[in-house]
């Protein structure tokens, strides 16, 4: 039977003077008895796992139970009001308290170590459970899970791309930096009780199991622990956060964050020093990741989110100096472009019909400034801009592809599948009926299909009508724009009316960035409210689904607005004499510069409005939110020790008392405990709102970067910002989330694949018909290579009828006197299918050579798992000869789990922990 350790802080100010000096001197012991040093380990042959006892020396490990050497590997935590309130709501207090009490015997059935410790504060008391597992536990439920453990280091250096070529000259990478204690690189295969004398340093029971293990095990041990009946769902420590029985459960961190006031040597520091003085910080911004040392103490999911945002803001780089470069041609262009030169000298000749139906008639020179900056944007540049940044973004998810294999591979995830996922809690509690499993043969929560078919119909609907708002929207936003250009033009203003399209666009720009991040909030949400309705079974599931609605409605809303811009807006005006109308409004025409530069405002507004704004939420409402938690509890624990230190004095007569005064007062200065540190932090949100934000930034610098040469450049910026923040809120503001395994990023790799496709087409429709470069082509090959003439030729005039009741006027067109298509508008239209058609295939064709030539897994990798292949077998060699004697048929299930990555041990073990009982099914407390 495993022992409790129930160790109850009473603070109360009642009782005598032995009861208060008693508890001074538990608490004494309890400093002395906490005084274990732990160190990282820098040499791989001698460790495998985050401590061990001959590095360097660092402060004490806090992180342990009262008896100063019990690890604590878990925390769960309750809050209870004071006995004044408990009165009310009696009933349901008491049925979660015996859920709570249920829950916590069945841990102690399951060979979990558990202390208890309570902080009082003014009006309630915060209960915090501190769990610990021992060895044989950890050996059951790690060959029960598949933890993976070391057979051989790997000695093979682990060199990046830069690395290895500045070293081919001799120089050093200006982005690497030597980060201390590095995590050592094993040949691994999955753990066996049975043959533990084969793994790398099993004679070190404390540190055998790396600190995320022993974590990844209490959680499958709390998802998997029932409370209450097991048919209805009462199983797991998800259900009981979701009941509020407790309030948190979480790892803790490896001690704080802050460097020692007395410098050390780097290699004393800890895990998390390390990752916020080598990662954290802003002046590791020039810096590389220290990506093991991240996967190491978060797992390899955060750890491959931030290996893919330092992969994808790597490859920025490239685009944003093409970007660049091709801008700053626009700067040589405007001093030598003959269309601009002709434009700004035709002084009053090109008399311009009016924009609006109250607008003024305006000469085509006045836009002469807004032509030229114009050129900045739409150049001859253009073309080959859009075509590298369609092959960059292949070649680029091509790339991520083999650099994912190689880090899945040396994080033991190259082939993880959890085939066995567990319900979601939200669905164990909600499913109408059972189902036996007709895997592992348990009866499980089970919702028909045809239902959940049903409501995902309906769920598609709701995201077909939030998309019609989106468009209602935009419609209010292009008569906000015509509706102030008329208001602006009858101002009276000369100064003002002048300016009436630039500021109309521009005011309405903003306020379409404002619509869009209220409409994101909104419909956020409420795809959180559909896809719980959907009833999906396992959290992937229901995770894939949400980031599929989110995305299909966060396409449109970001991107209807340059859509309309780039590719209808100007297109259906009409003529004079003849113009469309919308409500009795005339349709929206481009501007005086033309629709590419209220484009690249538009995407300049929308992109860079909305990073600075997620920038400036990321940067202060983390330090808000934790501020405000830490207010809410460390006044009220001060409150408590200064009635301590009152206590204290009240015995100062006594050597004791002075003594219990001494040690109350040096208290007053230390830190609180670990777990109240940590329940102070914040919660660990997940992934999904990051990769969100630059999924759609992706799509920005992809789709539309035809119209805006600067937006890879923005991005590079905001992405140097958004590392740093993710990484401070990590290590500094956030609870330590429970490490999880994975092999990609998910769902993520296919829509960048389709923003990839859709940015072929995009590009290849912006060049034809948005931009200035197939025109004047044709006039070049056409009519005048100079290109002298090009404005004349870009311009119809208005037809007869107009002009005998107004002022004969110019308009962009190709049309005749009375209002027919010219044959050259025609030949354009010609021409702009073909090139369209031309592109996509040309840039498809040249993707799907790469796609061929750019293996997904590089061929060392391929030798590495041959080589971790081999090493398993070989560990096991000797017990696969005696197996084979005096185990028959043992042979083909030892040597199938050697090496399958992603495959799960049998539920069995060889050495089972004590007291792993059948948990008796308890009544339902609250009669469900």
């Amino acid at each position: 039977m495993s022992i409790l350790y129930l160790y109850v802080c009473v603070c109360s100010s009642a009782g005598g003077g032995q009861r208060r000096s008693g508890r001074m001197r538990s608490r004494r012991e309890h400093k002395e008895d906490s005084t274990t040093l732990i160190a990282m380990e820098t040499t791989p042959e001698n460790n495998y796992g985050a401590i061990t006892m001959d590095a360097p020396v660092q402060p004490r490990d806090r992180n342990v139970f009262s008896d100063g050497s019990t690890r604590i590997d878990f925390v769960l935590v309750w809050e209870e009001p004071l006995s004044s309130e408990k009165e009310e709501g009696t009933g349901e207090n008491l049925a979660l308290n015996m859920w709570r009490e249920e829950f916590l015997n069945n841990l102690i059935q399951s060979g979990l170590l558990l202390e208890q410790r309570e902080v009082l504060q003014a009006k309630k008391k915060i209960c915090f459970v501190l769990l610990s597992a021992p060895w044989s536990v950890l050996c059951y439920y790690a060959e029960e899970i598949g933890l993976r453990v070391p057979l051989q280091v790997v000695t093979t250096p682990i060199i990046n791309w830069s690395e290895q070529a500045m070293s081919r000259l001799s120089c050093r990478s200006p982005l690497s930096h030597d980060v201390p204690n590095p995590p050592p690189d094993y040949y691994t295969c999955q753990f066996r009780t049975s043959k533990l004398d084969r793994f790398l340093a099993s004679d070190n029971k404390e540190t055998f199991f790396k600190t995320t293990q022993r974590h990844q095990v209490l959680y499958e041990i709390l998802a998997r622990t029932p409370y209450g009946k097991v048919k209805t769902g009462e199983v797991g420590i998800d259900r009981l956060l979701s009941e509020q029985v407790f309030t948190a459960a979480y790892p803790l961190h490896e001690g704080g964050f802050q460097l020692p006031k007395t410098p050390v040597p780097p290699t004393s520091l800890g895990l998390r020093q390390i990752l916020y003085t080598y990662w954290a910080k802003w002046s590791c911004f020039r810096r590389y990741q220290p990506l093991d040392h991240i996967r190491e103490y978060y797992g390899e999911k955060i750890a491959l989110y931030f290996a893919w945002l330092g992969f994808y803001t790597g490859w920025l780089l490239p685009a944003s100096i093409v970007g660049l470069l091709i801008f700053f041609i626009g700067f040589f262009l405007m001093a030598t472009d003959v269309p601009a030169t002709e434009l700004c000298n035709s002084g009053n000749s090109l008399l311009m019909c009016p924009l609006c139906n109250i607008c003024d008639y305006w000469n085509y020179s006045s836009i002469c400034v807004t032509y030229k900056v114009g050129l900045l944007f739409d150049n001859s540049g253009t073309v080959f801009l859009s075509v590298f940044m369609s092959l960059w973004a292949v070649t680029f998810l091509e790339y991520w592809k083999r650099t994912c294999s190689a880090l899945s591979h040396r994080w033991d995830c190259s082939e993880f599948e959890d085939i066995e996922e567990r319900p979601r809690p939200e669905f164990t509690a909600m499913a109408p009926m059972t189902m036996r499993n007709p895997v592992t043969g348990a009866e499980e929560p089970y919702f028909p299909e045809n239902k959940r078919f049903n409501r995902t119909l309906t769920g598609c609907m709701v995201i077909i009508i939030m998309i019609v708002v989106v468009l209602i929207f935009l419609i209010g936003i292009i008569l906000y724009r015509t509706i102030l250009r008329i208001i602006i033009s009858k101002s009276g203003n000369s100064f003002v009316s002048f300016s009436a399209g630039r500021i109309a666009s521009l005011s309405g720009s903003v306020l379409n960035l404002l619509v869009i991040l209220l409409l994101s909030r909104v419909y956020v949400s409420l795809a959180h409210i559909l896809t719980r309705w959907e009833m999906h079974r396992t959290q992937t599931k229901y995770e894939d689904m949400f980031i599929l609605k989110v995305f299909i409605f966060q396409f449109v809303n970001f991107y209807s607005s340059p859509v309309y811009i780039a590719f209808f807006k100007g297109r259906f005006v009409g003529y004079p004499g003849n113009y469309h109308t919308l409500f009795g409004i005339r349709n929206e025409e481009c501007g005086a510069g033309g629709c590419l530069i209220e484009l690249a405002q538009e995407l300049l507004v929308i992109m860079v409005g909305k990073q600075l704004i997620n920038n400036v939420q990321e940067f202060i409402l983390p330090k808000l939110k934790s501020w405000w938690q830490k207010r809410k509890i460390s006044p009220r624990v001060k409150k408590v020790k200064k009635e301590e230190a009152k206590e204290a004095q009240m015995e100062v007569k006594t050597g004791e008392g002075e003594q219990a005064q001494r040690e109350v007062e040096g208290e007053e200065e230390e830190e609180v405990a670990p777990w109240e540190a940590d329940y102070q932090l914040l919660v660990c949100e997940g992934l999904f709102s990051e990769y969100l934000e630059m999924v759609i930034q992706f799509g920005f610098i992809t789709i539309f970067v035809a119209a805006c040469p600067l937006a890879p450049f923005f991005a590079l910026v905001n992405n140097w910002v958004e590392l740093r923040l993710d990484a401070q809120k990590f290590v500094m503001e956030y609870r330590r989330p429970v490490a999880e395994r994975a092999q990609d990023i998910g769902i993520w790799l296919p829509i960048m694949q389709f923003i990839t496709n859709i940015a072929v087409l995009s590009n290849a429709f912006l060049i034809a018909f948005t931009s200035s470069f197939l025109p004047r082509e044709y006039y070049s090959y056409t009519r005048n290579r100079t290109m002298s003439g090009f404005i004349n030729f870009t311009l119809a005039t208005s037809p007869y009828n107009y002009s005998l009741q107004h002022t004969p006027c110019r308009y962009r067109g190709f049309r005749d006197e009375l209002g027919e298509h010219l044959p050259d508008y025609f030949h354009l239209l010609a021409i702009r299918l073909s090139f369209v058609i031309v592109f996509e295939h040309v840039v498809f064709f040249i993707g799907r050579l790469i796609d061929l030539m750019v293996p997904d897994i590089p061929e060392e990798v391929e030798m590495k798992m041959k080589r971790e292949h081999y090493m398993a077998k070989e560990a096991l060699a000797e017990n696969q000869a005696l197996g084979t004697v005096l185990f028959p048929g043992e042979n083909n299930a030892l040597s199938d789990g050697l090496r399958h990555r992603g495959s799960r041990p049998p539920a069995q073990s060889n050495s089972p922990p004590l007291n792993l009982k059948d948990i008796p099914e308890e009544p339902d407390i609250l009669g469900r």
